[in-house]
Formats: C-alpha cells, structure tokens, sequence
C-alpha cells in the first residue's frame, strides 16, 4: 500500500503542509523535535518521496545535472563527481552527468540535460581551460567546474595554478635548489599558468634566468600524453651540459615518472643529485614512484563540494571567479 503525506500527517498529529516542509523542505516552522518525529513516522511507515509529483509542485527534480566536457576520461573525474555528489546528497538531491565529446554539440547536451528538469546545472571539464557556451544556453549552466566561460558570464571555479607553481617553485629554493628546469605542458591553459608562477618564484629569489629554464614536454605544440615525448632528450641534454639542474618540476606527474626513468638511464639520483616535484597528485602515480614524489594536488573535490553549494543556494555571480588553492603533498623527491 503506497503511503500518503495524509496518512503521515493522521499519524503525527499534524497538517499535511507541516509534514511536506519536514520531508521536503517546505515553508512550514516547526520545531526541530516535530521535523524529526515525522521524518521517523515516515521511515516507519514505509514512505516514498513521489518525486514525479514533487517536480510538478516545484517546477524541478532534486537533481544537478553535469554536462561532463570529456571528463569521464580523466583519472581526476571521479574527485570532483564525488565533491558534487557529497554536498548534493545531503541536500537530499542526487548527480547526474552527460558526457561532451568531439562529435555532440554542447547546445544539443545541455538541452538533453535540461529534458529530466535539474535543480540546477553545471559545466565540467577533463582539464583546466575556456569554453565558449552558445549564447541561448549561458543562462541554463549556473557554474563551471575547473574551466573559465569565454565571455565571463557564468560562476567558475578553477585551480589557483599560478600560486601553486609559485609555492612548489618556492619549496625547491627553500630546500637548497639553486638550479632548476621546468619540463612543462605546452598550449595548455594551466602550463601557461605555472610557468608565470615559477618565473616570479625564481625573480622573488633573486634568481637570474639561468635559474630559470623552461622546456616543452612533447613535440607537439599543445600537450598530449600520446604526443612524442622530448624528456628523455631534455634530460639527458641537462645532465651532460656544465650546467647541470639540481631541481626538475615538471608539468604533471606522468611527465615526473618519464624524468624518473630518464634520470636513472643517465646515472642521476633522486633526490640526492636531484630533486623531482610535480604537479597533479595521481596517486597511482605519485606515491608508488621511487622515491615517492613530491608533487601539488589539484583541488578537484573541493571544486565538486564548492559547485554543489553554489548551485543549491541560488548564489551565483555571472563573471565571479573563485581559484582554489592545491595542497603541497610531501614525499621524498625533493
């Protein structure tokens, strides 16, 4: 037998708009001993949010809709998925994603989105980056997640990159690298990012641009982990000059296991003859290196949780940027 708010309601003592506001959130006060008492005759007696009838009051269903830009393909998807989902379900509301990839239109997957009547949206992507959103569907995405909209009209939230390359830049010099190379990520929004931050580490140290070298990770101009790899050459090149590095940061940590071997395969220790650091925090990665590496975690769940909270609160401000600091994971690369 399907149970009623009514039948809740006869049960508690109370009117049937007092039991909705307990359950759904609704406009009654009460006090907090009455909402519990109904949310525990409710469990009791079986009852089931009917959340088609639900969206017909409300205009929405209790759900965030995520147009994933090729995110599904990125190790960190799962980071910020879970952000998401973790601040959605104690909210009572629940994620869904629908994934953009070279051959769909992102008007045509927003619209799809906007089909199941979403609380709210947001806009993810695989990596940091600007996205330029059709003019009719801006309004319909109320936050970007790890990328920037083109023209600046929606919230978006983005990892601090610069002050994260700034700070590990920054703990090199502390630790007594006078000497450093950056093997960086070419055409790549947050190599672009980094690179501006290790240059103003090494200008606040008083550093000259001898200090200060920075060379590309591939051959190709815009980074790609399938793209022909130049760091066996870069190191091997460093290691055999007068000038040799007694730092390396790379791009991110696949570069950093490639620096890894290419080091070994000249006879260089780590971090005895070399300190290694890295950006990105692949755990698989990251912490099964030998030595284990140093390296900035992005702050992707962060972002989830943040875009939750935004969304659920109505609080959006086309234009606003908000930079999420990394977190410095210490190991023994450096």
């Amino acid at each position: 037998m399907t149970v009623s708010l009514n039948d809740i309601a006869e049960r508690a003592g109370v009117s049937v708009k007092t039991v909705s506001g307990a359950l759904h959130g609704g406009s009654a006060r009460m006090a907090e001993t009455t909402r519990q008492r109904i949310k525990e005759i409710a469990e009791e007696l079986g009852y089931v949010t009917n959340l088609a009838a639900r969206s017909m009051r409300q205009g929405w269903m209790p759900l965030i809709g995520v147009v994933a830009d090729e995110l599904i393909t990125s190790p960190f998807a799962t980071e910020i998925i879970r952000g998401l989902d973790g601040a959605a379900r104690a909210s009572d509301m629940a994620v869904f994603a629908m994934t953009l990839n070279g051959s769909r239109d992102v008007g045509a997957v927003i619209e799809d989105v906007r089909r199941f009547r979403p609380r709210a949206i947001a806009y993810a992507a695989m990596y940091h980056k600007i996205v330029a959103l059709p003019e009719d569907f801006a309004e319909a995405v109320g936050v970007m997640i790890n990328c920037r909209e083109a023209s600046d009209r929606v919230t978006a939230l983005v990892p601090d990159e610069l002050s994260a390359a700034r700070d590990i830049t920054s703990y090199l010099i502390e630790a007594g690298r006078r000497n450093i190379a950056f093997i960086n990520l070419p055409g790549l929004l947050a190599g672009e990012l980094r690179e501006a931050g290790f240059r103003q580490a090494i200008a606040e140290a008083g550093f000259d641009g001898r200090g200060a070298r920075v060379l590309p990770a591939v051959r190709r101009a815009i980074y790609s982990d399938r793209a022909h790899s130049l760091v066996l050459s870069h190191i091997t090149e460093l290691m055999s000059g007068p000038d040799r590095p007694d730092a390396i940061l790379c791009g991110n940590d696949r570069v950093a296991m490639e620096v890894y071997a290419a080091l070994r395969r000249v006879g260089a220790q780590i971090p005895d003859d070399v300190a290694v650091a890295s950006f990105d925090n692949q755990v698989d990665i990251a912490s099964r290196l030998d030595p284990p590496l140093t390296t900035m975690a992005l702050p992707h769940r962060a972002m989830g949780r943040m875009a939750a909270e935004i969304l659920l609160a109505g609080d959006t401000t086309p234009g606003e940027v908000h930079k999420l600091p990394f977190q410095m994971v210490e190991r023994s690369s450096v």
